[in-house]
């Protein structure tokens, strides 16, 4: 590994702000947000030391107001991570509130100067090949966000969230993004180079409660923006109760993901059918915007005491008389469908009853759920 190109301390925010020179470049910087992290940061600053990555790396970490001792312990790391090659940058602030997770990668990127960035939570681990691998991809990708395969830890936990981040394929990149999953390229394996998220970023900073990943995912797919992910675990991707991800509420994402799904896809179709007409179903037939409303011809499912009912009528319209939209079984059905049955839960059944009719995803249907 190349020896150090610089060694340097951002003593405060204005220091990260004014970022380093375009000559000082270094081929990757790892991105580290930290808050009250110390319970984590050796094995994941481990990880780092680890890389088998031969081009020149830095670290750039931002520390957003620990109350512990989390900005000593990185320094502690200093040392050794430059005697690994890997130049380290450390700032931070001492307000009394933390300004969130979006505020503290935007300081640490704009402190940085890697031509490319490798995302790394401080709860999480890196495996040896991470950097490399993304790092190859990257070239390959140029205007995308890379990704990779997980570990989860505890093993076990959020087992279908784990099993659909490391097996969705490539084309479901694109088509799954309005899922309650959020980004398909979940943001503790992002990978991508500066002159994209520069064309994109920066996070949103509006701190607790604000989804920046999700917000910066589907900007990215905006403006053309690409998915890729690795097909190799790189990552031990670690759950807890204090992540920050718990702070955000569903009616947020789930807002979004309706926004979203208006903008990029229904707004193409001219009528479509919701395929569920429990209370999922229902409910994004209520978000969807007046014109949007109009263009769905019916709810499907496979339940026959919803079917016998015959429609649903929207009670809460004030139009008059109130719209009643057609409940009908899978088989009466016209694509284009929204499949708002959760993935994953039904044993197969859904997919079976999908591929019957010959259907395909992201042309045909896609996933809300």
């Amino acid at each position: 590994m190349n020896p150090p190109k610089r060694l340097r301390i951002a003593d405060n925010e204005a220091d990260a702000r004014t970022g380093g020179k375009e000559g000082d470049a270094v081929d990757v910087s790892i991105i580290i947000p930290v808050y009250n992290a110390t319970c984590w940061l050796d094995e994941c600053l481990q990880g780092v030391s680890l890389q088998d990555f031969t081009g020149s790396m830095e670290l750039s970490v931002f520390d957003d107001a620990s109350t512990d001792d989390s900005r000593d312990v990185v320094e502690s790391w200093r040392e050794r991570l430059e005697a690994r090659g890997i130049s380290v940058v450390i700032s931070g602030h001492h307000s009394a509130k933390p300004r969130g997770v979006g505020y503290a990668k935007n300081m640490a990127i704009s402190q940085s100067c890697g031509k490319y960035m490798c995302f790394q939570d401080a709860d999480d681990v890196m495996l040896p090949q991470r950097v490399r691998q993304q790092y190859e991809a990257s070239l390959l990708h140029p205007d995308s966000v890379i990704g990779c395969r997980v570990q989860r830890l505890p093993e076990g936990s959020t087992e279908r969230y784990t099993r659909w981040i490391n097996t969705i394929s490539q084309d479901q990149l694109i088509t799954q993004v309005y899922t309650s999953h959020g980004p398909t390229i979940v943001m503790p394996t992002w990978f991508c180079s500066r002159s994209w998220f520069s064309e994109v970023g920066p996070f949103d900073e509006g701190g607790k409660g604000v989804p920046e990943d999700l917000l910066f995912f589907y900007q990215s797919l905006r403006q053309g923006g690409g998915l890729f992910r690795v097909d190799q675990c790189l990552l031990v991707y670690r759950y807890h109760e204090k992540a920050a991800t718990h702070s955000v509420t569903e009616d947020t994402i789930w807002k979004l993901r309706v926004d979203f799904l208006q903008e990029r896809v229904l707004s193409q179709w001219e009528s479509f059918t919701i395929w569920n007409a429990g209370k999922q179903g229902r409910k994004l037939y209520r978000c969807l915007s007046p014109t949007n409303q109009k263009k769905v011809k019916a709810f499907c499912d496979v339940d026959e005491n919803k079917i016998q009912k015959g429609f649903y009528t929207y009670e809460d319209s004030e139009e008059r008389p109130k719209p009643k939209i057609p409940v009908v079984h899978y088989k009466d059905a016209a694509a284009p469908f929204i499949i708002c049955v959760k993935l994953d839960m039904t044993g197969g059944v859904l997919e079976q009853n999908l591929n019957s009719l010959q259907l395909k995803e992201g042309i045909d249907y896609f996933h809300f759920n």
